[in-house]
């Protein structure tokens, strides 16, 4: 931050936070945190120009500032929508923007198939988090779903278009991080796609990052898909010396076997950033080619939020529950019970601890 720019105060849903001038509501938010914080299925703080496509994020401005104290007349993205000193903001305590969100969950699921159980990205999609949240149970969509034929974007990538939502992130990806951009949006409306121009594969060294930055099936893994499922994998933090990229990723490992690596993301599903404020993406090398354990040094394992399904059964700072028998009882537990006492299966002055090799019937007879 400059020196000398003024900070605003903008309160959401209660809460009040100070941050620069030109900081839009969705980054406001992100600073408090919780529920605060509206979902954001397009916008990526990494990618210049993105966000205000996906309108997941809206929110009502009851009060615009503290000179101009006016509401806005309509829900408005909180991704674009920058913030004013005094600023009034309901996200999740307005009712028209639980109302409105509820209907943008089902715009996006009209045409999306129910791939849940075949798709790769289940337990870490954010269509589903979103849908769970705050979707419907039923759809009152009666039509034909649109549907595309199946894309190979050469031997790393899958393309499903039938799943994507038209974030536009892959296309912002590939066109600010690669050399060239090989793939776009074609056609216009209902027939909108993300495809090649010629069927070309893409090929950059860096064009993995589209498949982290992909919120949804669209675009996935071509060396990891149908292998396993995310929540029965163990993600460890590790790296490498790596000529090409940071080499600091995230491995997804089943006992010793590596199943896939991804860049580490952090709380809102975005690529982190290192500490010279650069975001982590990682090479092809890294995330297609380098599958053994050997080939990293591990640091540990990584600490999922426990909202995630990945999270269960990973045990991250567990915290083991107190015995409780001796706090009841008053002392260490002891023989509860002489079974001599009450059965007549075994002689009282038989003692089995004394029987050389395995106890058998024999041993037991007169």
């Amino acid at each position: 931050m400059a020196e000398g720019t003024p900070l605003f105060k903008v309160t959401i849903d209660g809460r009040t936070v100070e941050v620069p001038a030109g900081t839009t509501i969705l980054q406001a938010a992100r600073k408090i945190g919780g529920e605060v914080t509206p979902p954001a299925m397009c916008y990526y703080s990494k990618l210049q120009g993105s966000g205000g496509k996906c309108r997941t994020c809206l929110v009502e401005v009851s009060k615009g500032s503290d000179k101009d104290p006016r509401p806005m007349p309509k829900l408005v993205a909180s991704c674009r929508t920058t913030v004013m000193d005094g600023m009034e903001v309901k996200n999740v305590t307005s009712e028209k923007v639980l109302d409105a969100r509820a209907g943008v969950v089902e715009f996006l699921l009209i045409n999306h198939p129910l791939d849940c159980p075949v798709c790769d990205q289940a337990g870490e999609c954010h269509l589903q988090d979103l849908s769970y949240e705050h979707g419907k149970a039923d759809t009152r969509y009666e039509f034909q779903r649109r549907v595309f034929e199946k894309h190979s974007l050469g031997p790393y990538i899958q393309l499903h278009m039938t799943r994507c939502i038209l974030c536009y992130r892959c296309v912002y990806t590939a066109d600010q991080l690669t050399n060239k951009r090989q793939h776009g949006i074609l056609d216009r409306g209902d027939h909108a796609e993300i495809a090649t121009y010629i069927e070309k594969s893409l090929e950059n060294d860096f064009i993995g990052n589209v498949i982290d930055v992909c919120p949804v099936g669209a675009l996935t893994d071509r060396t990891f898909r149908f292998k396993n499922r995310v929540w029965f994998l163990k993600p460890m933090n590790a790296h490498r010396e790596c000529p090409n990229c940071c080499g600091k990723v995230t491995l997804w490992n089943r006992g010793d076997e590596v199943f896939r690596v991804t860049a580490r993301k952090d709380e809102w599903g975005e690529i982190e950033d290192l500490p010279d404020g650069k975001t982590a993406w990682i090479c092809n090398e890294c995330r297609f080619e380098k599958k053994k354990t050997s080939d990293w040094v591990i640091e540990g394992p990584r600490e999922i939020n426990r909202h995630s399904v990945i999270s269960q059964g990973h045990y991250v700072n567990a915290v083991v529950p107190n015995e409780t028998f001796p706090e009841v009882m008053g002392r260490e537990p002891r023989i509860k019970l002489q079974i001599h006492d009450v059965s007549e299966v075994n002689e009282p002055d038989r003692n089995i601890s004394l029987i050389e090799g395995p106890a058998h019937s024999d041993d037991f007879k007169d």
